[in-house]
């Protein structure tokens, strides 16, 4: 395994939180690993510089010493599909700049953790999807789902999309983005997700508060999980 492609079922689901606790997991487990984000939107303005505040924080956890350009190529100041945000500020994404980026870091690192932006149909330009983006790559995907009501047809389809393009599903790991009290859906939601997806349940993140606070122990059953899969 070279790398994995952390999808969402959804924006707002959690994605830079569970791929920052993957990265500190797998470096204490004694890979070195390196993440990518290939595009930022809704990046704030400081300096008259657009800081991409997610890929700062996987760069943090991950401990890399990379140019954020080559670990983040694109960044927007609009909180939008990519290929809005582009046309909206003017400018142009290529297919070639961000699988570029991409080759350069991949064979000096055990594994590259890629995080895509939004769910795996969400447009990147034109109509290069995410969902493309992953079969360039050529890397297996995990599903990142919300816990309550709704998130089973959302999971089930991105699955469905992603094994109908031959893209490998590792698994899916429920977090709790927001502080959700486990109703009757919350508890059944993810062994209905397991049996109907065939699909394995990596693991479930509680909700906790502020971005810096991760449950290391969990996150390093989710990790040892993925290598177990892909061993």
């Amino acid at each position: 395994m070279k790398g994995i492609f952390i999808t969402g079922t959804d924006t707002g689901v959690g994605k830079t939180f569970v791929a920052v606790g993957l990265l500190m997991a797998l470096r204490e487990m004694g890979y070195r690993v390196c993440p990518m984000k290939p595009l930022e939107t809704g990046c704030k303005i400081r300096n008259g510089r657009l800081i991409p505040q997610d890929v700062l924080r996987l760069m943090k956890a991950s401990g890399v010493k990379e140019p954020v350009e080559r670990i983040n190529p694109y960044r927007f100041r609009h909180p939008l599909a990519p290929s809005v945000a582009a046309v909206i500020e003017g400018k142009s994404i290529t297919r070639q700049k961000i699988l570029s980026a991409y080759r350069s870091i991949l064979n000096r690192y055990d594994l590259i953790v890629v995080e895509g932006a939004g769910g795996i149909m969400v447009p990147v330009y034109k109509e290069y999807l995410f969902l493309h983006m992953v079969k360039d790559m050529n890397l297996p995907l995990i599903i990142v789902s919300k816990p309550a009501l709704g998130t089973i047809n959302h999971t089930l389809l991105t699955i469905e999309v992603a094994r109908r393009a031959a893209i490998e599903v590792v698994g899916v790991i429920i977090n709790y983005a927001e502080s959700t009290k486990k109703g009757i859906a919350e508890k059944t939601n993810p062994d209905v997700i397991q049996k109907v997806g065939k699909v394995a349940l990596l693991g479930v993140v509680p909700h906790v508060k502020g971005h810096n606070q991760h449950p290391s122990k969990v996150f390093l059953e989710i990790a040892k999980r993925i290598i177990l899969q892909k061993i």
